[in-house]
């Protein structure tokens, strides 16, 4: 019976170590350092998405003047500006949380702001639950009363949201954003003075409020900020990552940036975010995103904007081309008004976006960069792939210039194959072309009258090229 014993207690040993190793194959635990962290992949929905659409929306959206950083001008800088502007509007002893009731929301239809986004052709989109000013777009339990249930709207509007593009959009991915610090908050000014070697702050507000809107809401993109004033052990980043990897509602599908600390930026957490506007042109190493705004000179809506202030079609489309070519994807915003809609210059960009990619998207999506970026011998001509079969391969060739009034063009970095095919997306019938060199290139004909499918941004499919 004593060997018997031994045996049995021999093979539950290694069953007991077989389901172990199962377990940790499919669920990986990662531990709070980033060695650990850095390890986990990115989903590949992400990857595959390339493009999504930012909101930035809060009290700032009131005064509407200037930037999102409005509060800090007026009380931080001191800026003469925006001094001016509030003794010119305001009256005497007027505080920014004075802003609260007039942030009415009247006309918000968080199922217009759905279908928007969804015309636009994002594949994600990002809510700022709370900026830099610390106001919560839903009722955080550790802001008493300065949050959007309670004040303003008197609605939670990330849980709108959420519902509104979970029940309009099939394809888009909802996220949201959140700044770990608030400017002003007498916890988080405590711990500036005691150099952060307290975390008053973090663990009353900055760390209940992020657990908070990732059980409640589920985000499969959580986009972090304000975190360059102290390390990522300040802000508890490396503990809270590990728990959002093992054991949020959101483990497996999740995307996170790198602005978890000021030692995190461009070498840890998720996409690299930093800095904004973020456009190498060049090849990077790591998954990153461009996040830029229609609005050249805030993130949040500005009743003071001109429209040289404002990209145009052409050139967010540019921004996206030159990211997808180059490994990244773009994170496009907007700042809806006070009122809660989204001017229509905004939205007249997003749905000729949308167009765009209705007819395009097929160089954009699931795509990756190509061997070469741009092209060598054509100016502003950037290059996407996708890989059909094992032993061929294709190249998307995107004509950022206007397009050539001439019955050829020449591109030198595709080689051609005798079994090579030119097409140009949005246009059915195949395009005669030639070998440009002995050495490479190619010479893409150009019928007469011939008709171009969109206004710019024009896309030659090129099938079996090296």
């Amino acid at each position: 019976m004593k060997g018997d014993h031994l045996q049995w207690f021999f093979l539950f040993t290694v069953l007991l170590t077989f389901a172990s190793n199962v377990v940790s194959e499919e669920f990986q635990r990662y531990e709070p350092t980033w060695n650990s962290l850095d390890r986990r992949p990115l989903p590949s929905w992400y990857d595959d998405a390339k493009f999504g659409i930012m909101m930035h929306w809060g009290l700032y959206s009131v005064p509407s003047f200037g930037s999102e950083w409005f509060w800090y001008h007026w009380k931080g800088e001191k800026s003469a500006k925006y001094v001016n502007y509030m003794k010119k509007n305001y009256p005497p002893g007027f505080s920014y949380a004075d802003f609260a009731p007039m942030f009415t929301a009247e006309f918000f239809d968080p199922n217009e702001f759905a279908k928007l986004v969804n015309s636009s052709g994002a594949r994600y989109y990002v809510l700022t639950t709370k900026h830099h000013d610390g106001w919560t777009n839903w009722k955080s339990n550790v802001t008493w009363n300065y949050n959007a249930v309670d004040s303003g709207p008197h609605m939670d509007l990330v849980a709108a949201l959420a519902k509104a593009f979970r029940e309009n959009t099939k394809d888009v991915h909802f996220g949201l954003y959140f700044s770990l610090f608030d400017w002003f908050h007498p916890l988080y000014l405590k711990d500036k003075e005691n150099q952060y070697h307290t975390q008053e702050y973090v663990k009353a507000v900055s760390v209940p409020q992020i657990y908070d809107i990732v059980t409640t809401y589920k985000p499969d993109v959580l986009w972090t900020d304000g975190d360059w004033e102290a390390s990522s052990d300040y802000w508890m980043s490396k503990e809270f990552l590990a728990w959002l990897y093992n054991d949020s509602p959101v483990r497996e599908t999740v995307i996170v940036n790198d602005r978890w600390g000021n030692d995190s930026r461009y070498h840890h957490g998720g996409v690299m975010t930093d800095p904004d506007h973020f456009n190498p042109k060049v090849l990077q190493e790591e998954k990153w995103e461009d996040a830029t705004s229609i609005d050249k000179g805030s993130w949040g809506y500005r009743r003071n904007a001109n429209v040289e202030d404002l990209h145009s079609t052409y050139e967010l489309i540019t921004l996206l081309v030159q990211a997808v070519s180059c490994g990244g994807n773009l994170l496009l915003n907007v700042g809806p008004t006070k009122e809660g809609t989204i001017a229509p210059v905004f939205q007249e960009r997003l749905l000729q976006m949308g167009q765009w990619l209705e007819i395009n998207g097929e160089a954009i999506y699931s795509t990756k960069p190509w061997r070469a970026q741009n092209d060598t011998v054509a100016p502003n001509v950037w290059y996407t792939t996708k890989y059909t079969k094992p032993n061929d391969d294709m190249a998307y060739a995107i004509i950022l210039n206007e397009f050539p009034t001439t019955s050829s063009i020449v591109l030198g970095e595709p080689v051609t194959t005798k079994n090579t095919v030119v097409t140009m997306l949005g246009v059915e019938k195949d395009l005669k072309w030639s070998p440009s060199s002995e050495k490479g290139g190619i010479e893409i004909f150009i019928p007469p009258y011939f008709q171009l499918p969109c206004s710019y941004a024009w896309v030659f499919k090129l099938e079996n090229v090296v």
